[in-house]
């Protein structure tokens, strides 16, 4: 072959040659000698010399020592060698490629073929060593050379792919995988081409094999090389996925054609064997099998798939590498499967093989992957292992997997039934438990399942005979390989058999009852939260109670009521219970002085008699010793010294598990991965808290937390906060390289998974310790954390439940967005700038996160607390947001800057404020911030710690309310104009305010306003303001009529209609605290409010109609003076009076008008008057001199009737005998006298009464009802005077009347449908005091002249009522007061007991029937039809002596003579 020699001499010109080779110097010395130069010797020696040059070049020598393509300079004149530049080096490679093949007859293409081949294998022999794929720096350098050189040779049509591919493959083993990839990457041979070129595929796939997993073992170990060698992977992945798996059609199915896809399905099918290989080996983590598998599995990326996505190759590879899993090796049976496979969930598979699930599930969506799976599995032996362990991670990385494998399970049931398939079933029992195992935030729990499926007659095994018998059949074949898990979720969740078939079901329990007891597990020993959807090892019983009573007591404390499971335990599940539960419960300890959890809970037990007496009589005296001496069990201190311990270790695994996370999240190649980690931190999560129950077993329907002290077990809030500060850390790592919109779904998933039931009263529990209490000290970082996590909760409310807060929040049940706003206050300037904080990051994060058309989202996760909170903080705290915006103000939503460093919290406030998508959220109804929302949040304000000066907070508050919402329209929550409708709405509010447990400070130091309420002072300013100006003159909207009465008074009246009426104590207490409210309100009024004044041009007299109302109705019932008002009420009325006396043209005139008026209307204003005489008369002679004339009539009467009764008491011995009456009404001398006795004592009674001359029936009757309320008075409030002193007031006056022989019965019957004094006195006494008469009648009953009062034909009518009401008092409690009473005071022993008080009346009452004349029965029987059943014997007597007295009656013989 002349052509080769040709080419080897070429390559090395002197190698046949056996002459010496002379030096260079030596030839031109010898030439020097023999010529003489001449003008034209210069050329001839250049031209010499170059061709000497073009004779004995060293091709290769030379490629190797070009440096490559010099800087671009000007083109230069082309001479002989036109077609390329002189000065460039693949010109003079060319130029010398040329000359030599034309020298030696061959193409110049091949030639450089030969060169270029040769100079690139001796780079890579050049430092060669074992198992080496990749170039060193000085190996990289001069193959980029080689390679310019040789793309301007191919550019130049002077290269040969064929060739250089043959040359190379003859040294296949010298070439180095990196230099064969720069190749492709230089554009001068592609991948495939090279390939291709092999005539031995074998030999190739062989040569790929192993450089590639030379390639991934060398990965780990050259980390400044690591971006070429993932880039060489990713390139090599992508070429064998595109055409191993490229669909080909038509003309060109060849042999050609098909030679790469086999070469690329070989490479991948002999590293996926290779991987698995090394996986069912155990290899391990440090060892460079592991290293490469990683490597491998690292080309399976997203950005390796992106270019060739579009293609369905990648779905091909996907589907056929699964398949190729799924049936690898498939040695195990059935039975090890169902013995192994707990071992196989997703957080204890080898994380190398689910990660390689999960970048093939990239590929495909879930119906898809699902189906494929069930093809593999009909149509394939199986590796069972794999398979589950896909399965896990199907249902762990799928957030919709539950719905699809539970549809699949469904089916393949149904199938297995219709056709009794065996493999059916086995396929679903493993998914099923499988599926289980990852917890019910992915799937519901085995025994869910099993229930649902076979538990009801809806079940597919109730269709036949056969169908139970297969079923039967199927269970009794697993028993030998069961876990007892599922042993236990069988018996203790059978399957529905009809009775005929009994005997199935009871052989199969009584076989897995054998096989339990084989196992040494009893199913009456199992724990009450044991989980049975896992097939873990049954635990001790003595280790399960103590979880057991752990978990109890966490349900008992959300609830305050005995958990089901507990109750069930202690009626089914007895031997259990009493021997395991109750002894881990009745742990000796030193009882609590106040009784925590575990000490309630025991009681609670005790009482519901799930105790037996025996053991807690020998629990109580075990504490006992317990207090005196501490134990000393040697055995229960190594116990508590090995719980820390584990406690560590659980720990440890959870904190390194949210490292993991924490390390993806800053990696967005990793994305992929996050749901994976997401699942092991909920595995260790489970082991941390030492839960092995799933959700579903201790679900609740709230959770009670305390918003005020709100308490974690230790153990409880370290793992709290390790879950917080991971959400955190990690939201602020994926909100560096994102926005929330593009972070996927792990945030979600993140918060499901963990906060799951089991978990959530703890986490909620933590956040109100960190929101409420803790929040101005949160840093950015946090708040932002939070505020995510908040939003996510919200996403989920629908499946969470209710929250309870104790106060001061509502104790109504919140929804978990709710919760979060109830956490945020605005008292100070801290709380309301952490407030502006938290919500502005929370709307932010949620627009950000949902886009505008989802907002349903939206409405889900953001409360309408929230959203006014933050409306109320960004008006109150920047003037600039209380202005309209314009078209062109808006701005960007600010998630972004608030991650920063640097957060302007105030200025990202204003830009979510001038947002246009949040502008658009405030438009609906529910989030607007209404003028009620705004008192409310503004009342909750304090002002010595508010943001805002006084002055500040005056003129913010000048604007909310004149300018923005009593101008604005009721349907957006303003007032119309009406200034009266702001009054109404802030009065309302602030007594809602009052009312509430929220405005209560339970600070030792408070500020208290209003009866004790804590609020902004401020607001009843404004209250003050506005109703000032309404007495100028009403100012009401145009087409609107004025309404009638003060606003106030109608407000009282909607009030006091809405709440519950009755005489028990609870109702009576709510309408004192509203009515103490109302009267402070007033009192904060003008007095004008009272006394409705008439203009000056007016003649009309000032309206009290309302006023005397209230009095009437209400204040009447409250206080304690027993016919009079309060003090204060009393002055601010007569103040009122004043002022209209000064607007009116006559002063005395309209106050003689009042006060007559009152004497009908409302006579408990003059009696009033009467008892604060000495404190209110100064005032009012001094401000009536203002007027120069005398005193009004009416007043005068009050100034003579007080006079007259301190003149009738005095004792001053120059005193008249005599005192007469003054004149006007006798009640009113009554009502002063009455008062001046209180004051003066009992000791000048007698002998006032003995002066008092010419005295009226109706004064020393009303006296005597003053008297009795006195007395009633002193029963009801013991600090009122002593009630032996107020029993002889009556008894005095009582023996008075005896004596002028007045009667006073009469009062004993007063009735509302009296006229005259009857319905006075009504008007003058509180309802409690006139139900309590029949205690003031018996009271007296040692003080009647009983032989006057049987003569009375009405007495024993009275006296007979006034026993059955005074049973009736006494059934119905209201005279307990007197009972306390007794007990307290040394003086009434045996004389305030109500049970005494009885029986003296009845024995009273059956002396005086026989005694009694008969026209005394008369309407006898209907009083006796009302309530004569209370005391039986009473009443017979009565009826007795009625009849015998009609039949002496009727035994009289006539007279006719």
């Amino acid at each position: 072959m002349p052509g080769s020699r040709a080419l080897a001499a070429a390559s090395d010109p002197g190698s046949g040659s056996g002459v010496r080779r002379r030096t260079w110097a030596e030839l031109l010395a010898g030439r020097a000698r023999r010529q003489k130069p001449g003008p034209e010797h210069g050329p001839q020696v250049l031209a010499a010399a170059v061709q000497l040059l073009r004779r004995h070049v060293n091709l290769s020598q030379l490629l190797l020592e070009v440096e490559g393509p010099a800087p671009a300079e000007p083109p230069r004149s082309r001479g002989t060698d036109g077609w390329m530049d002189r000065g460039s080096p693949g010109a003079l490679v060319g130029s010398a490629l040329r000359d030599q093949a034309s020298r030696l007859g061959v193409p110049v293409a091949v030639l450089s073929s030969h060169t270029v081949a040769s100079s690139f294998v001796q780079i890579c022999e050049a430092h060669a060593g074992p198992s080496r794929v990749l170039l060193d720096p000085e190996q990289r350098k001069k193959l980029s050379s080689l390679l310019e050189i040789t793309g301007h040779l191919l550019t130049h049509s002077m290269f040969s792919r064929l060739t250089f591919c043959q040359e190379l493959w003859k040294v296949q083993d010298s070439l180095l995988l990196e230099a064969v990839w720069q190749l492709q990457i230089q554009n001068i041979v592609s991948l495939q081409e090279l390939l291709e070129s092999h005539s031995d595929m074998q030999a190739v796939v062989a040569w790929l094999f192993r450089n590639l997993r030379c390639l991934c073992e060398q990965t780990e170990d050259t980390c400044q090389h690591v971006d070429t060698t993932r880039a060489m992977l990713s390139d090599f992945v992508q070429m064998f996925v595109l055409r191993g798996f490229q669909k080909i059609s038509g003309p060109r199915r060849n042999v050609e054609a098909e030679q790469m896809p086999q070469i690329a399905v070989a490479v991948l099918q002999r590293m996926l064997l290779y991987v698995l290989e090394a996986l069912a080996a155990g290899v391990q983590e440090e060892s460079s099998a592991y290293k490469a598998v990683r490597c491998w599995f690292s080309g399976f990326s997203g950005h390796t798939f992106r270019s060739i996505i579009s293609t369905d190759s990648p779905k091909r590879f996907s589907r056929h590498t699964l398949t190729q899993i799924l049936t690898h090796q498939p040695v195990l049976k059935v039975s090890d499967a169902v013995q192994m496979q707990r071992d196989w969930s997703f957080a204890r598979a080898h994380p190398l093989l689910t990660g390689l699930y999960r970048r093939l599930f990239v590929l495909l969506s879930p119906e898809e992957l699902l189906g494929h799976l069930q093809e593999v599995l009909e149509t394939h032996e199986v590796n069972w292992q794999h398979v589950l362990s896909c399965v896990s991670t199907m249902v762990i990385c799928f957030p919709g997997a539950q719905r699809l494998v539970t549809d699949w399970v469904t089916c393949l049931l149904a199938r297995a039934f219709e056709s009794f398939d065996l493999d059916c079933m086995v396929t679903v029992f493993l998914v099923v438990r499988q599926a289980a195992l990852e917890g019910p935030s992915v799937f519901p729990s085995y025994a869910d399942w099993f229930q649902a499926s076979f538990g009801s007659s809806r079940g597919h095994h109730c269709g036949s005979k056969k169908a139970l018998v297969f079923l039967f059949k199927f269970l009794s074949d697993l028993v030998p390989f069961e876990a007892p898990r599922y042993l236990q979720v069988h018996i203790l969740h059978p399957p529905l058999v009809p009775s005929k078939y009994r005997s199935l079901l009871t052989d199969y329990i009584s076989l897995a009852k054998t096989r339990l007891a084989d196992l040494k597990v009893s199913v009456e020993n199992m724990g009450l939260y044991e989980d049975l959807s896992t097939a873990r090892d049954a635990t001790e019983p003595h280790s399960q109670a103590s979880q057991d009573v752990e978990k109890a007591l966490q349900v008992f404390e959300h609830t305050g009521k005995i958990p089901l499971a507990v109750m069930e335990a202690s009626i089914f599940r007895r031997p259990y219970y009493v021997c395991h539960f109750l002894p881990a419960l009745l742990t000796p300890q030193v009882i609590p002085s106040a009784p925590d959890s575990r000490a309630a809970f025991i009681e609670s037990l005790k009482r519901a008699d799930k105790i037996p007496s025996s053991l807690y009589s020998a629990y109580r005296q075990a504490c006992s010793a317990a207090g005196e001496k501490k134990p000393t069990n040697a055995a229960l201190g190594m116990e508590v010294e090995a719980e820390p311990g584990c406690a560590e270790g659980s720990l440890g695994l959870l904190t390194a598990a949210l490292q993991e996370l924490r390390t993806a999240m800053t990696d967005p190649a990793q994305y992929d991965v996050l749901s994976a980690r997401i699942a092991v931190v909920s595995e260790r999560l489970h082991s941390a808290l030492g839960l092995s129950e799933d959700d579903g077993s201790s679900k609740v329907s709230k959770i009670q937390l305390s918003a005020l002290a709100p308490k974690l077990e230790q153990r409880e809030q370290q793992v709290v906060d390790l879950l917080l500060t991971s959400f955190c850390q990690n939201l602020m790592a994926a909100s560096s390289f994102a926005p929330p919109d593009r972070q996927g779904s792990w945030a979600a998933r993140f918060v499901t998974t963990t906060c799951g039931r089991s978990l959530l009263p703890a986490v909620l529990t933590r956040l109100c310790q960190l929101l409420r209490h803790q929040g101005p000290s949160l840093s950015a970082s946090h708040v932002l954390g939070l505020a995510a996590l908040a939003v996510h909760l919200g996403e989920s409310r629908s499946v969470l439940p209710e929250v309870h807060m104790g106060p001061p929040v509502p104790a109504r049940g919140l929804s978990i967005p709710e919760f979060f706003s109830s956490l945020l206050t605005c008292r100070s300037k801290e709380s309301s700038l952490f407030c502006l904080k938290f919500c502005t990051a929370t709307i932010s994060y949620a627009l950000c996160k949902f886009s505008p058309q989802s907002c349903d989202a939206w409405y889900s996760c953001l409360s309408p607390g929230l959203i006014k909170k933050f409306q109320f903080i960004v008006l109150r705290l920047f003037s600039e947001a209380r202005y309209p915006l314009s078209v062109e103000d808006t701005a960007s939503l600010p998630w972004r800057p608030l991650c920063l460093p640097s957060a302007d919290w105030q200025r990202a406030a204003l830009c979510l404020w001038r947002q246009s998508a949040f502008q658009e959220l405030l438009k609906e109804k529910e989030f607007h911030l209404t003028y009620r929302d705004w008192v409310q949040l503004e009342l909750e304000t304090h002002p010595e710690v508010d943001s805002l000066s006084d002055i500040e907070r005056r003129d913010f508050h000048q604007w909310a309310i004149r300018e923005h919402f009593v101008p604005m329209p009721s349907a957006a929550g303003g007032c119309d104009g009406d200034l009266e409708t702001a009054c109404t709405v802030l009065a309302n509010v602030l007594m809602d305010f009052c009312q509430s447990s929220r405005s209560c400070d339970y600070s030792e130091n408070s500020d208290l306003v209003l009866g004790g309420y804590m609020g902004n002072r401020d607001i009843f300013s404004r209250l003050q303001e506005m109703a000032a100006d309404l007495e100028q003159g009403p100012v009401v909207p145009p087409g609107r009529a004025p309404s009638r009465g003060h606003f106030l008074f109608r407000i009282f009246r909607s009030r006091l209609q809405a709440l519950a009426g009755g005489w028990d104590m609870a109702s009576r207490l709510q309408r004192q605290q509203e009515l103490l409210m109302y009267k402070r309100i007033l009192l904060g009024l003008p007095p004008s409010v009272l006394v409705g004044h008439p203009r000056a041009e007016q003649a009309a007299t000032p309206d009290c109609a309302e006023f005397f109302h209230l009095v009437n109705s209400e204040l009447r019932n409250l206080g304690s003076h027993g016919g009079a008002l309060t003090h204060d009420v009393t002055v601010h009325f007569f103040r009122g009076l004043l002022q209209a006396c000064s607007r009116s043209r006559d002063p005395a005139l309209t106050a003689n008008q009042i006060l007559t008026t009152c004497q009908t209307e409302c006579p408990l204003v003059l009696t009033s008057a009467l008892l604060w005489w000495l404190r209110l008369e100064p005032e009012l002679l001094c401000r009536w001199r203002c007027f120069q004339s005398p005193l009004p009539r009416e007043l005068q009467r009050l100034r003579d009737a007080w006079q007259f009764a301190s003149s009738l008491l005095s004792p001053d011995t120059e005193s008249p005998d005599t005192v007469s009456p003054t004149s006007g009404p006798a009640w009113v001398s009554a009502a002063a006298l009455h008062f001046a006795i209180q004051q003066a004592g009992k000791g000048s009674l007698r002998r006032g009464l003995e002066r008092l001359c010419c005295p009226t029936e109706e004064l020393l009757v009303v006296l005597f009802f003053f008297s009795l309320m006195g007395l009633l008075s002193t029963y009801l409030t013991p600090h009122a005077g002593s009630c032996l002193t107020a029993l002889d007031i009556c008894a005095e006056i009582l023996g008075c009347l005896e004596k002028r022989k007045v009667p006073w019965l009469p009062l004993f019957r007063l009735t509302e449908t009296d006229a005259g004094l009857g319905h006075l006195l009504l008007l003058l006494a509180p309802d409690q005091h006139v139900r309590l008469l029949p205690v003031a009648f018996y009271s007296l009953l040692s003080y009647f002249d009983e032989d006057a009062l049987i003569q009375d034909d009405a007495f024993l009518h009275i006296a007979v009522d006034m026993y059955l009401k005074l049973l009736c008092l006494f059934v119905a409690g209201e005279t307990a007061v007197l009972s306390t009473l007794a007990s307290r005071t040394q003086e009434l022993q045996g004389q305030g007991c109500p049970v005494g008080l009885i029986t003296k009346a009845r024995l009273f009452l059956l002396q005086s029937i026989p005694r009694c004349s008969r026209k005394s029965f008369s309407n006898m029987a209907e009083l006796l039809a009302t309530h004569g059943d209370c005391d039986p014997e009473v009443s017979a007597a009565l009826l007795s002596r009625q009849r015998a007295m009609q039949d002496t009656d009727l035994s009289h013989e006539p007279c006719f003579f």
